[in-house]
This record gives structure tokens, C-alpha cells and sequence, in this order.
């Protein structure tokens, strides 16, 4: 993330105050993720179906069964893209290291077929099995979007892979702006109005992306299958895309599915009131706690580990060597501590704001300690997140991988049974689950980090 980190230095070095703001602001932005910053953007959108009632009228039929469909869209193709994602990425990335730029394009648009092929079998048997009572409008926009969100995710990811950070930022900016005035003039068509202008949005956002992968990277070739050969697969890529998704998503869809804590909404689509808004709303408080570690990541560790990197590949001295290990050791416990004071700001301010914010949603005081489970758990989120991060600037696939899987398997279970011991015990599934995984982690991260020299140069 070196071209990240010199943008960032830009702008924390404009002036004291105002650069400062502006790269917590971009890292802000960057550190919510593609996801999160799609699911805040069905918010405006919604909006447009209440033109003269403000957030208490959220609850409405026809916002709710937008949000849940949009929310559903989102969801299933992030998942169902999630193993191609990282592949692509490094596909993409041991091409350009080895000269051979000319197949990265034909690459990504052979990904892109796989993907229309992929989502088009996937969404027509959902739509024709699941959706049968929902208008023909309505299943063909749910396919289109499905489809065009597919996409989405494949272009981002490759351009974040490529370190263009400011298009996904202005493309996202442009496709919720896009969908939000087709809202305006759509709205009197129902929820199929609304997915159309979701559908809109969705086209708006893929053709940002993908013009500028198209004004980057240049080929003649216009389809190139190599990137499925089996030299060039990465099986532990693949799955740990599809399960870290699953894993933080897991516990959702029991709530949403569970009979005591889910409603159905729109065909088999269903939703949970009680535990979607505090879930909400504790990752909208963390958001600041993720933009401090991801400065701090790209200001300080990314310069020591390339210190680390440059004296092994020059050959330098055992001392420089373990200067550079030292002083990444020390980066990373100053970002986590860093992290954890961002964090406990975010858990008091949302302690002290909770009951206003849950009476702005509808909800009684009776979800507060809900809302406080949930804040622990979403930061204890932000901590995987970063912890993860540092595996893969070590290239450790093998302890993500695991770390996926643990994750997945204990959110499952314990969600599973918190929600057999009834409403007190709501949200701690998810957030001992992450407590789990998350000191598993970094246990583990102080084991390689400790013999990072010795594996460096003994196990090559």
C-alpha cells in the first residue's frame, strides 16, 4: 500500500489541522469498506419513500422491503464473488511483478464472464423458485441488480488491489448520488421504483470503476482464461474469501431466520428489527476507531516492514535486521493501542447517545444493553480487522485461513445458542465469537512476529 501511504502523508502534511482531518477522513472512508459503504447508502434512497416523514417513518412497508431486497443483493453477491476476489487480486499483481501486464485486462474480463454466467444461473433459480408471487418487474430488477452488484465487487476489489483508492471512493460517492435522484423520480412506482433506482446506481458505480481500470490497463487480447489455470489458482484466497464473509454474516442471518427474532418482509426474505439497527449502529461508531488504525498501519508499520524487507533482500546486517522486526513489533502494539482509546472514546459517547439514537429508530430502552454487546463486539471487529490486515502484509494465508474458518464456526454455533437461552443473552454469540478469534489472533501474530527472522531466511 505504498502509493496509500505517500496520499495520506499528502495529506496529513498539507497543515497541521486541516490535512490531519482530511487523511482521517479518507482512511474513515476507506477503513468502512466497499460493503459498508453500500449498505449507507441505501439510506438516502430509502429516504425518497417518505417525502414528508423523517427517520421515525423508516419502519414503512414500502422502505423496509427496499432496504431488506437492496440489503439482500449486497449480501449475496459479496459472498458469492468473495473467492474470486482475492484470487484476482494476485493474479493481477504476480502478472504486473513479472512484466507480463498485457493478461492482467483479458483476465479481469474473463473473471467478469465467469461472474455474469455465475449470478445470471444463480438469480434466475432464486427468483423462479423463491420469488413466485412477486410481480415480473420486480424479479427482473432483483436479477439486474444481483448481476450489476457482482460486478461491483470484482472492480473494486481490483482496483483497491491496484491501489486506486480515490476512483472507488468517487465512483461509490457517484453511484449513491445517481441512485438517490432516480429515487426522486421513481418513487410513485413502489418498491420496484426504488430497486430501479438501486439498479441505477449500481450501473453508475460499475462504469466509474471500470473505466478507469480500462484507462490503466491496456490489451489486445480481449479474453484471457489463465487466470483459472491451475498454476495460477490460489485455493487458500479462494476460500478465505468466502469464509470470512460467512463468518461475519452468519449470526444476521440466524436473527433474521429465527422465529422469535426475525419477520418476513418480502417473499422468503426476512429481517430482524431488534438486533439489524443496534448491530447498525455499533459499526457506525467504530468507524473512527478504524480510520486511526489504518493511518497508523500506512504511516508507521508499512515504512518499518519495507525497512525490514530492504535489509533482507540487501543484506544487511543481523542488527539491521532486528532493528527494523523491532521497531514493526512496536508499531503494531502502538496502533493497537491507539485503537483501543478510539474505541473506548466511541463506547462512551454511543453509552451516553443510546437511548436518544434508539427512540430515532422506534425502539425502547429494553435494547440498550443489546446496543452496548453489540459496540464490544464491533470493536473487538475493528481488532480482527486489523489483525488480518498485518497477515497479509506477512503473507500468512494459512493463519487467516484458519482464523476465517474459526470465526465462521464460532459465530454459528454461539449465536446458535444465545439464541436458545433467550433475549438477555442476544449479541453475545457474535461478540465472543470475534473475542475468540481475535486473541487466537493475535497470539499467533506475536509467535511469527517474534520468529520472523528465522522463518524469513529458513524457511524459503
Amino acid at each position: 500500500m505504498v502509493d496509500l501511504t505517500f496520499f495520506l502523508r499528502r495529506l496529513r502534511d498539507r497543515n497541521r489541522v486541516g490535512g490531519t482531518l482530511q487523511a482521517y477522513g479518507f482512511a474513515g472512508v476507506l477503513a468502512c469498506g466497499a460493503c459498508a459503504l453500500a449498505l449507507a447508502g441505501l439510506l438516502p434512497i430509502a429516504m425518497r419513500a417518505l417525502p414528508d416523514r423523517l427517520p421515525a417513518g423508516l419502519s414503512s412497508a414500502l422502505a423496509m422491503q427496499f432496504q431488506v431486497s437492496a440489503t439482500c443483493l449486497i449480501v449475496a453477491s459479496l459472498i458469492l464473488t468473495g473467492p474470486l476476489q482475492l484470487h484476482l487480486v494476485r493474479f493481477a499483481a504476480d502478472r504486473l511483478a513479472e512484466g507480463r501486464g498485457e493478461l492482467v485486462l483479458p483476465g479481469l474480463r474473463a473473471t467478469g464472464l465467469a461472474v455474469t454466467v455465475l449470478a445470471g444461473l444463480f438469480g434466475v433459480a432464486c427468483l423462479l423458485w423463491a420469488f413466485p408471487q412477486q410481480s415480473a418487474p420486480y424479479r427482473a430488477l432483483m436479477l439486474a441488480g444481483f448481476v450489476l452488484m457482482c460486478h461491483v465487487w470484482i472492480a473494486v476489489a481490483f482496483l483497491a488491489g491496484m491501489k486506486q483508492y480515490g476512483t472507488i471512493a468517487c465512483a461509490f460517492l457517484a453511484g449513491v448520488a445517481g441512485a438517490s435522484v432516480a429515487a426522486l423520480a421513481l418513487r410513485g412506482f413502489g418498491v420496484e421504483g426504488l430497486l430501479g433506482s438501486f439498479a441505477i446506481g449500481a450501473l453508475v458505480l460499475l462504469a466509474g470503476t471500470t473505466m478507469q481500470i480500462h484507462r490503466h490497463h491496456r490489451s489486445r487480447r480481449l479474453l484471457s482464461f489463465t487466470v483459472f489455470a491451475r498454476r495460477h489458482r490460489y485455493p487458500s484466497l479462494i476460500a478465505i474469501g468466502l469464509l470470512y464473509p460467512l463468518g461475519l454474516w452468519v449470526d444476521k442471518l440466524q436473527f433474521w431466520y429465527h422465529a422469535g427474532t426475525g419477520q418476513a418482509v418480502i417473499g422468503p426474505l426476512h429481517a430482524s428489527a431488534i438486533y439489524d439497527i443496534p448491530v447498525f449502529l455499533a459499526h457506525l461508531a467504530v468507524v473512527p476507531a478504524l480510520a486511526v488504525f489504518l493511518l497508523r498501519i500506512e504511516r508507521d508499520f508499512v515504512a518499518h516492514y519495507d525497512a525490514f524487507v530492504d535489509a533482507v533482500r540487501g543484506g544487511g546486517s543481523l542488527q539491521r535486521i532486528e532493528e527494523a522486526r523491532n521497531a514493526m513489533v512496536r508499531a503494531v502494539r502502538l496502533g493497537l493501542y491507539e485503537i483501543v482509546k478510539a474505541l473506548a472514546i466511541a463506547a462512551l459517547l454511543l453509552f451516553a447517545l443510546g437511548r436518544p439514537l434508539l427512540a430515532l429508530f422506534g425502539m425502547t430502552q429494553l435494547y440498550l444493553p443489546l446496543l452496548h454487546v453489540d459496540m464490544v463486539a464491533a470493536g473487538l471487529q475493528v481488532v480482527l480487522l486489523a489483525t488480518l490486515s498485518l497477515y497479509f502484509y506477512l503473507d500468512r494465508r494459512r493463519e487467516v485461513l484458519l482464523l476465517g474458518a474459526a470465526l465462521l464456526a464460532l459465530n454459528a454455533g454461539l449465536t446458535h445458542l444465545t439464541l436458545t437461552l433467550g433475549p438477555a443473552w442476544y449479541g453475545y454469540g457474535f461478540a465472543f465469537a470475534v473475542l475468540i478469534v481475535v486473541a487466537i489472533a493475535l497470539v499467533l501474530l506475536d509467535r511469527r512476529l517474534e520468529r520472523l527472522e528465522y522463518e524469513t531466511y529458513m524457511l524459503q
